[in-house]
């Protein structure tokens, strides 16, 4: 059961932290993406604080590194914290390369517990979905909204799927999803 209370000051304080934010390439807003990773953990049956750190889980690197972590312990909680930690992928800006942080995400998700294992899944989930649809209506132009290549693209998906695969338990249908996920992936990155 989700902490209504708990998650509306949650959503506020996402909200105004990543207002001036979009996806990139688009002027979508980068709040929708937070959404939508919240609430693929709540229908898969997560709890508050995993629903809340997918809210927050860009926060670190995205708005202010250690001190944003800071905060989101005194306003939600050492769990809350933990599991954006474990979802950060730097705290550093500038960002170090592409390629090196996502090695380094990699090589140290194994050992991240089931929570953090799941609300990364689940923005894993919606960026792949989004990163397909995008192909979709645009074509090659999407790939020009990175810096790595499709192919480093698909192959970071597929890195982290092993891992997921391997080590989130109790998540079949997520985990059903990701796999054909990486499915269109594969065609869309040939």
């Amino acid at each position: 059961m989700i902490d209504k209370k708990k998650y509306k000051r949650a959503i506020d304080f996402t909200y105004n932290l990543h207002l001036k934010q979009m996806r990139k390439g688009t002027s979508i807003p980068y709040f929708s993406h937070l959404i939508s990773v919240s609430n693929n953990i709540i229908e898969n049956n997560g709890n508050t604080d995993e629903a809340i750190a997918g809210l927050l889980h860009d926060a670190v690197e995205d708005q202010g590194g250690e001190r944003i972590l800071n905060l989101i312990k005194k306003k939600f909680g050492i769990k809350v914290a933990k599991i954006v930690s474990d979802c950060t992928d730097t705290d550093i800006t500038p960002k170090p390369p592409w390629y090196e942080r996502k090695k380094n995400y990699i090589k140290n998700l194994q050992y991240k517990s089931q929570s953090s294992l799941f609300v990364s899944m689940c923005d894993k989930t919606h960026n792949a979905t989004c990163i397909i649809n995008d192909y979709k209506r645009v074509g090659k132009k999407l790939w020009k909204r990175f810096s790595a290549k499709p192919k480093q693209i698909l192959w970071y998906y597929e890195s982290l799927g092993k891992c997921y695969f391997k080590n989130l338990k109790n998540k079949k249908v997520l985990i059903e999803n990701y796999k054909n996920l990486l499915k269109e992936m594969k065609k869309i990155t040939k």
